[in-house]
C-alpha cells in the first residue's frame, strides 16, 4: 500500500484529483448508506441537490490529493500552488504575539492550510496541530512522516496533546483545529449544528479562554484542475468570558455554519458529524 501511495505521490495533481472524483462518485453509487447521510447532511443545511451534488465529487477529491500531499518532499514546496486572501488577519494576530487558534471545518483541502501556514510563517511562529492517531500501524507511520515539515508539529487527542498546545499558544505560536469533528465522549457538549444536535468539542473556546489567543477561521479552497489552492481567512466569533462550554459551543457552530454556506460544494458532508461520540477520552 506504501509503495502505491508512494508511486501515487508522484502523479500531476490534476490526474490525482481527476482520479479521486471518479472514486468519489463511485462511492455514492456503491455506498447506500453513505449516500443517504450525504444527502440528509446537506438537506439539513437547507441545501438544494443543486448546490451540494458537487460535493460528492469533492470528498473523492479529497482523498485523492492526499499521496501528493502527504509524501511530497521538503524540497518541493507547495510555492505558488498556494494563494491567501486575507492573510494581513494572520500576520496581525502573530505581531501581538498571544498566540493564535486556527478553526478549520472538513472543508476543502484541510490538510493544505496547515502546511501553507508552515511554509509561510513557520519560521516566525510554527502551529501544532490537533490529530487522531490512525488505528493502523502502517498508516500511523505514514500520517506522522507526512507531517514532520518544518514549522509544523502534531499534539496527539490525549491530555497530553493539550497541554502541548497550550505552551504553544503562551510561546505565541499557532494551533489548528477541526471544530466540526466529532470528540471522545466526555470532551464536548451538544450544541446545534444547522438546527440539529451535534456533539461539538469544547477545546477550542478553552484554548482561547485560557490563553487569550487570537481566534480565527480558516479553510483551503480547492481550485479546478490541480491549479492549487486559496487560503482564506476569517475573523472568529466573540468567545464572551462567561460564556458556558454549550453557548460557546454554540457560537463556534455558527460560525461554521456561515463558513460552510460561503462553498457548501467542498463541505464535507458524507462526514458522520451528528453520531454519539466514542467512548474514551482524556
Amino acid at each position: 500500500m506504501f509503495l502505491l501511495l508512494r508511486l501515487l505521490s508522484r502523479c500531476p495533481l490534476w490526474l490525482l484529483q481527476g482520479l479521486g472524483a471518479i472514486a468519489g462518485w463511485l462511492s455514492w453509487a456503491l455506498s447506500p448508506g453513505y449516500r443517504r447521510r450525504f444527502a440528509a447532511n446537506a438537506r439539513v443545511a437547507g441545501l438544494s441537490a443543486r448546490r451540494w451534488w458537487p460535493a460528492v465529487a469533492h470528498a473523492g477529491r479529497m482523498i485523492g490529493e492526499l499521496p501528493w500531499l502527504w509524501l511530497r518532499p521538503p524540497t518541493r514546496p507547495l510555492g505558488r500552488r498556494v494563494r491567501w486572501i486575507d492573510d494581513g488577519r494572520v500576520e496581525a494576530a502573530l505581531a501581538a504575539q498571544r498566540g493564535l487558534v486556527f478553526l478549520t471545518p472538513h472543508m476543502g483541502c484541510f490538510e493544505v492550510t496547515a502546511q501553507a501556514y508552515a511554509e509561510r510563517y513557520g519560521a516566525q511562529a510554527p502551529i501544532t496541530v490537533l490529530y487522531r492517531p490512525a488505528r493502523k500501524a502502517w498508516m500511523r507511520a505514514l500520517v506522522d512522516a507526512s507531517r514532520a515539515r518544518s514549522g509544523l508539529a502534531t499534539a496527539p487527542a490525549t491530555l497530553a496533546g493539550v497541554r502541548q498546545m497550550i505552551r504553544a499558544l503562551r510561546q505565541g505560536q499557532a494551533v489548528g483545529l477541526l471544530p466540526d469533528q466529532v470528540p471522545p465522549d466526555g470532551l464536548g457538549v451538544w450544541a446545534p449544528f444547522f438546527g440539529r444536535p451535534a456533539y461539538t468539542m469544547t477545546l477550542a473556546a478553552r484554548l482561547v479562554q485560557q490563553t487569550g489567543a487570537t481566534l480565527l477561521l480558516a479553510w483551503g479552497e480547492r481550485l479546478s484542475w490541480g491549479r492549487g489552492y486559496v487560503v482564506r481567512v476569517r475573523p472568529g466569533p466573540e468567545l464572551p468570558a462567561d460564556s458556558t462550554p454549550e453557548s460557546a459551543a454554540a457560537i463556534i457552530n455558527r460560525a461554521m455554519e456561515e463558513l460552510i454556506l460561503q462553498a457548501p460544494e467542498q463541505y464535507l458532508w458524507g462526514y458522520h458529524r451528528y453520531k454519539q461520540p466514542r467512548q474514551g477520552g482524556l
